[in-house]
């Protein structure tokens, strides 16, 4: 079993619909998600998260947004750290927005 899962934007996107790729409810997650903010979310949640540029994910055929490949932890499954990142990135957006 492999030590790491990846990440792909529209996993956590809310322009696509779960038919398109999108992982969460989409009252969790955000538009325009990148591959540098699910970086920088999964830091901050102490994991090992490492982007690889140009990356395609099956879905989104003509696009190259890259992924993120996260390491794994015990007892976390990949739905439980996407549901994570997600209340992670909507942290950040609103402090941003509040400054």
């Amino acid at each position: 079993m492999p030590d790491h899962f990846y990440v792909y934007p529209a996993y956590l996107s809310r322009d696509r619909t779960r038919a398109e790729g999108r992982r969460l409810p989409t009252a969790t997650v955000l538009k325009d998600v990148t591959v540098e903010e699910i970086v920088q979310a999964a830091k901050r949640l102490g994991y090992r998260a490492d982007a690889e540029a140009g990356k395609q994910y099956s879905r989104d055929v003509p696009s190259y947004a890259g992924r993120v490949k996260v390491t794994k932890r015990a007892g976390v499954t990949k739905t439980a750290f996407l549901r994570a990142v997600a209340v992670e990135l909507a942290r950040v957006r609103a402090q941003g927005a509040a400054r």
